[in-house]
């Protein structure tokens, strides 16, 4: 048998002989010709297979090989440029792995809630394919980024004793016999630990809200990658995120062009997103939104129609900084110069993709943050630990968290951030 080769590595065999090992997305026949369309898991590739090069009685097999039948397919590699990759295959033979008996997924319109309720099938489609490289790409780019500017990965709990942001979005989950614990809502508070510890620090894993929302920007599980850097400050975290989302979108942009044609993105408003970005106040923003006739006041947060309408004014994402205190956490620190705003900035990615990171500086005080904690409501004892992080040694110290899904979703051009992960969790929806 030739020897084994992946579609994505098709190009180092031209003229060879070769072995697939795939799937068969489509087929199709024309006379004495089947044309059968292989995917392998790394691409797609065309197999074309005459009677005279497979015999009579193969032949007659492949007229009847069904949608997403499991086969290991032979033949010669060959340049084509009218080919999608700019190859195919002059099939020699296949046999059949596995069997596949009336696919319910097939080449037509299906709602999206039916291909929802097979989310483990659907991900074999090109278009989820494509969105899944891209995410791969992201997570590799977001990752690479990091190391390479000396952070540490410092991992956080999933289990925590009590919220981050409060307690009205919080997953309760049993732990042992008579405890409470949280799914968490985001690394960040450990992460300030870390980064006491480690100087440059990320966190990288899921996070849960349990917000009863049907937004095409919401999930209730989802990842983020959250840096933490001690001695930063509000200008320090912004520039770090700048500097992030463009490394990611060249990334994507150098490595995934066949992924980001296969989802019709128009990549040159992409090819926008340099720094520096527009970084606007809080109360500037609200002006800007008073001038395109929304109806907004000085002291409340951004819905997603104000997010839209704001980031649709810049050809790249915008950095909101300083918002009221009265709406961000408790841990943010308040600007010297006016103590109701909040040394805190959003990242609002263009094209009405809204909010992708949120963070700013942190409250570094004893005192203040003691009084913020009882101010909110929350259990002292809860937050013992984190009081600590400002009586031993207490510095300036700034970060972020970047959501991974809403990021894939701009970068892909998606309508709803249910497609940019394998198995989407959303309210009322908990299959596959």
């Amino acid at each position: 048998m030739p020897p084994v080769a992946y579609i994505q590595d098709i190009a180092q065999f031209d003229g060879q002989d070769v072995t697939l090992r795939g799937w068969l997305h489509n087929r199709r026949s024309s006379g004495k010709i089947h044309f059968l369309i292989v995917r392998d898991g790394t691409g797609f590739i065309q197999v074309v297979m005459s009677k005279a090069d497979i015999g009579e009685e193969l032949f007659a097999r492949a007229d009847h090989l069904s949608q997403e039948t499991a086969i290991i397919v032979t033949g010669r590699v060959r340049a084509d440029a009218r080919a999608k990759g700019g190859y195919e295959l002059t099939g020699t033979g296949f046999t059949v792995v596995g069997d596949s008996v009336d696919y319910p997924i097939t080449p037509k319109e299906h709602g999206v809630d039916y291909l929802m309720d097979r989310r483990h099938l659907w991900i074999r489609s090109q278009r989820q394919q494509s969105v899944l490289r891209v995410r791969h790409e992201i997570i590799d780019a977001v990752r690479d980024f990091f190391n390479s500017r000396g952070f540490i990965l410092a991992d956080t709990p999933i289990f925590t004793p009590s919220a981050c942001e409060g307690t009205t979005t919080l997953f309760p989950v049993q732990y042992f016999e008579d405890t409470t614990a949280y799914l968490t809502q985001s690394g960040q508070l450990y992460n300030e630990a870390n980064a006491m510890a480690l100087g440059k620090v990320y966190a990288f894993g899921p996070t849960f809200r349990a917000e009863k929302s049907k937004t095409r920007r919401h999930l209730t599980e989802f990842w983020m990658v959250e840096p933490e850097v001690a001695y930063a400050t509000l200008d320090d975290t912004m520039d770090l995120a700048e500097q992030l989302v463009e490394s990611v979108v060249a990334r994507v942009l150098d490595k995934r062009r066949p992924e980001l044609a296969q989802l019709e993105r128009d990549t040159s408003k992409l090819e926008t997103v340099t720094t520096p970005f527009p970084r606007i106040s809080y109360t500037e923003a609200i002006e800007r939104l008073k001038g395109a006739g929304m109806p907004v006041e000085w002291g409340g947060d951004f819905g997603g129609t104000d997010e839209t309408v704001l980031s649709g004014q810049f050809d790249r994402p915008v950095l909101v900084h300083r918002y009221p205190a009265a709406v961000k956490a408790f841990y943010m620190k308040p600007d010297p110069a006016q103590l109701d705003l909040a040394l805190c900035v959003d990242m609002l990615a263009p094209e009405g993709y809204g909010e992708i990171i949120g963070g700013g500086q942190r409250l570094d005080d004893y005192d203040l943050l003691l009084q913020r904690i009882k101010d909110h409501d929350l259990p002292q004892e809860a937050f013992e630990w984190y009081l600590d992080l400002r009586r031993f040694g207490s510095v300036p110290h700034a970060g972020f968290g970047m959501g991974i899904e809403r990021v894939v979703a701009w970068i892909c051009g998606l309508e709803h951030v249910r497609e940019t992960i394998p198995y989407p969790r959303m309210l009322y929806r908990l299959y596959p």
